[in-house]
């Protein structure tokens, strides 16, 4: 039996994705915290990621950019709450680095789990939000499809390194 922690998700505010994906935690891991490797699979094609900062510190920062198909360009910027290498990454953009308020008061916070399972990996997304208003707009930004096809994108990324 796993002893790592699945937070409960509250169905009128979170969003969850669960997948087995065949690729060691490891290595997904590393897709998660290396920025080369983010600019490659993070943001859904024929989206791109154009500009990646981490430090993978409790709050430290996670930005990224994304361009849209039309040249429109998307900066988000985080800070990261929890690191447990390999298992699990915290992260939200509802404080900058350092954990300042965020300007822009961001939206949601996302809790990464990674478990070893075979030679793979149960890959969970917990996106929490503050409200049933906010998980709403996540939904109709596309957070299943998009994530999900990010995450299509990370493990053929990772099964080119290994």
């Amino acid at each position: 039996m796993s002893s790592i922690k699945y937070y409960t998700p509250d169905p009128k505010t979170d969003l969850v994705l669960e997948r087995i994906v065949d690729v060691p935690r490891e290595l997904v891991w590393q897709a998660w915290t290396t920025p080369a490797h983010i600019l490659k699979w993070f943001t859904p094609a024929p989206w791109k990621t154009i500009d990646c900062e981490i430090d993978l510190r409790p709050g430290g920062i996670f930005r990224t950019t994304m361009l849209s198909p039309e040249g429109q360009e998307f900066p988000n910027s985080g800070s990261f709450l929890e690191i447990v290498e390999n298992e699990r990454l915290v992260f939200t953009d509802i404080l900058e680095p350092g954990f300042k308020p965020a300007a822009s008061g961001g939206f949601f916070t996302a809790i990464l789990t990674l478990e070893k399972h075979g030679n793979g990996t149960k890959y969970h997304v917990l996106a929490r939000h503050k409200d049933e208003e906010n998980k709403k707009k996540h939904e109709e930004m596309g957070f299943i499809d998009g994530w999900n096809a990010a995450l299509n994108q990370l493990v053929e990324l990772m099964k080119a390194v290994r």
